[in-house]
């Protein structure tokens, strides 16, 4: 509810008023009172609703059903509900009395003029039955919440221009609109009214740094016809009635939720008087609405694939036609990275994670660039940002990254419920090191732009045990016929020398690895004898298994696979798993059929991938060398509580 106005009367002359629909007026009239008052009347012209409030505790009467006996503790509220046709066409009527005297001792009169004054924009009202009742001023989560929503712009719609559309002050073509929410100002009331009072509309410097709006000021199939007005510099703009009664304006997001901020973004029209040259414009009413910037949103690999990436090299043509063929059988469109844009680096996955923004009227994707800044650091800018296609990065100022910044380091979970909590949208999971440690962690400004997302709260696995040190080596997500709708695979050296194990029981200690690696004289087959027998070896792949599950210990309780290789890529049912070159046994790869054994009860398709030299050999697998778009959840994330 707007703060009320006071309007004092006065005897010698009637008080003129401008008033807004809907909002309550207090009338003054204590300040200039005819000696011998005891009572007093109030009576309106139509459409002027006056009321007595006597007290906080008895609430308020209509004014007009008794005579008042004069008393300093009353309240006289008027409010008119409707705008007026010509200035001072309604009034009020206040008579003085006193029981000495048959006629009224005074009068005073207040005239009003009524305006409707309104900022109006989508406040995502469904399922809401009291959706004309809901606080512009206020933004609530929830399925029975409301508020408007912002879109970053930070798509390039015009492929002339050489910035986003969110470091552009201008529209460069009509398409750039539909990534913008629409904001209405509507006025009713007399013309003549605004000879002498305007309408500014305004933001806070702070604000206007995240979030800009366009003015429509001529025919708006034209982009000449969009006026920059608020943001950046820019913070109140008086609004010229180019259409009359309803002006509307085209708001864009120019930053993500960040440390620091929210995500809350207000913009105000204020009403002001500006009839007395002889003092500033004074406002008698102010309307706010909020908006909330829309997060970035992470895809688990659960989700149905739309395109697949990877990156062409001197020597994975096999590789590239592997995932190819992958892509085929999935429906998915594919998009090579050539040799003289990636200079050969192959890290694609590590390079860039694909999301997507979200508003009621429109989705985006949203590629999120790493600070890794490896050969590929130009493709994520050059490639895939475009008309629909927006990009976001964060780079810390020092520029010192380590390799827990690549995004095989950032992965999110599927839809859980941990401790109690539903996380509609799943939990981000990044690497980091042990808590208190001084070892390697994702740099301070991608922590803090994923945690500000609120949507989908990040969990810290303990990562730094392992070389790389990224999350897609010890676990991904498939999808899978049961109650949550997938499982979690678990990388166990322990489950591939239980197997090995049993194969050495049957006889086949001597069956080999490593054979049919093809052009790696670096490689020399091993029996499962000799891995078993290798101390070393097994230490070290104990304190492995034993670190595996640790880090994962912080995890929702997931449904586990453990299995031998988890760094794959996951492409609706079928799966591109690495191919390990195990021992060969009745003529078949022992680890390949024991995968197999795992996965495709779940109705998953198993085609393994020679990765070994081109991917393998360089510490990455298959998960690695390849990336995913994949289509948003039907959830719609203002519908959650964080």
């Amino acid at each position: 509810m707007p703060l009320q106005r006071i309007v004092r009367v006065c005897l010698e002359h009637p008080t003129s008023v401008v008033c807004v629909a809907g909002v309550e007026t207090l009338v003054d009239i204590y300040g200039s009172v005819p000696e011998g008052t005891e009572t007093f009347e109030v009576y309106g012209t139509p459409g002027v609703d006056i009321y007595i409030s006597p007290d906080m505790e008895r609430g308020r009467e209509r004014a007009d059903t008794r005579r008042w006996h004069f008393d300093a503790s009353l309240e006289i509220i008027v409010v008119m509900n409707s705008p007026s046709n010509d200035l001072n066409d309604s009034h009020v009527q206040i008579s003085y009395h006193s029981s000495r005297e048959p006629l009224p001792l005074a009068y005073a009169v207040l005239y009003l003029t009524c305006v409707d004054v309104s900022l109006d924009c989508d406040l995502n009202c469904e399922g809401r039955q009291d959706g004309n009742f809901v606080d512009k001023r206020q933004w609530v989560w929830g399925p029975r919440g409301y508020g408007a929503i912002l879109l970053v712009n930070c798509d390039r719609d015009d492929l002339s221009c050489g910035v986003q559309d969110n470091d552009d002050q201008h529209v460069r073509c009509l398409q750039d609109l539909e990534d913008m929410s629409v904001m209405v100002l509507r006025t009713q009331g007399p013309a003549a009214l605004f000879d002498d009072h305007k309408l500014v509309l305004h933001t806070s410097s702070y604000d206007a740094e995240r979030a800009q709006v366009f003015h429509v000021c001529g025919p708006e199939d034209t982009c000449d016809a969009y006026r920059h007005v608020l943001g950046h510099d820019k913070v109140s703009y008086e609004v010229p009635r180019f259409h009359g009664d309803e002006e509307r304006f085209f708001v864009e997001g120019l930053s993500f939720p960040d440390a620091g901020f929210t995500g809350l973004i207000s913009f105000h029209v204020t009403l002001l008087d500006d009839s007395n040259e002889a003092f500033s414009a004074s406002p008698i009413f102010t309307d706010t609405v909020v908006f909330r910037v829309a997060p970035w949103i992470m895809t688990p690999s659960t989700l149905l694939p739309l395109e697949v990436y990877v990156c062409r090299v001197r020597n994975n043509t096999c590789f590239v036609d592997a995932v190819a063929e992958l892509a085929r059988k999935a429906g998915c469109k594919l998009t090579i990275c050539p040799q003289d844009e990636n200079r050969n680096d192959r890290w694609i996955q590590d390079e860039m994670e694909l999301g997507y923004i979200q508003a009621p009227h429109k989705t985006l994707p949203v590629v999120f660039d790493s600070p890794r800044n490896g050969e590929l650091q130009d493709f994520p800018y050059k490639r895939i940002l475009g008309p629909d296609f927006g990009y976001v990065t964060r780079e810390p100022r020092d520029r010192s990254v380590s390799g827990l910044d690549s995004f095989g380091n950032l992965e999110v979970s599927p839809p859980v419920v941990a401790n109690g909590k539903e996380y509609p949208l799943g939990r981000i999971l990044i690497g980091g090191n042990l808590p208190g440690s001084s070892g390697r962690r994702v740099t301070q400004v991608v922590r803090d732009f994923l945690h500000a997302q609120k949507v989908q709260p990040p969990v810290e696995l303990f990562v730094d045990w392992l070389a790389v040190g990224h999350v897609d080596e010890f676990l991904s997500f498939v999808p899978a016929p049961n109650g949550k709708g997938f499982r979690m695979l678990l990388a166990s050296p322990g489950a591939c020398f239980k197997l090995f194990q049993e194969k050495r029981k049957c006889g086949h200690g001597r069956a080999l690895l490593f054979q049919g690696v093809v052009d790696n004289e670096q490689v020399k087959t091993v029996s499962i004898n000799q891995v078993l027998s290798n101390e070393g070896l097994i230490s070290y792949n104990k304190f492995v298994q034993v670190q595996g599950l640790w880090c994962t210990c912080g995890l929702p309780s997931y449904p586990v696979i453990a299995q031998e290789t988890v760094n794959m890529l996951v492409l609706g049912k079928y799966l591109g798993i690495p191919k390990p070159f195990g021992p060969i046994i009745d003529g078949r790869c022992c680890l390949e059929e024991k995968v197999r054994s795992l996965l495709e009860p779940l109705g998953l398709h198993c085609t393994f991938i020679d990765d070994f030299t081109p991917y393998h050999m360089l510490h990455g697998e298959v998960h690695c060398g390849t990336n995913v778009r994949r289509k948003p959840f039907s959830f719609k994330w203002w519908n959650m509580v964080p």
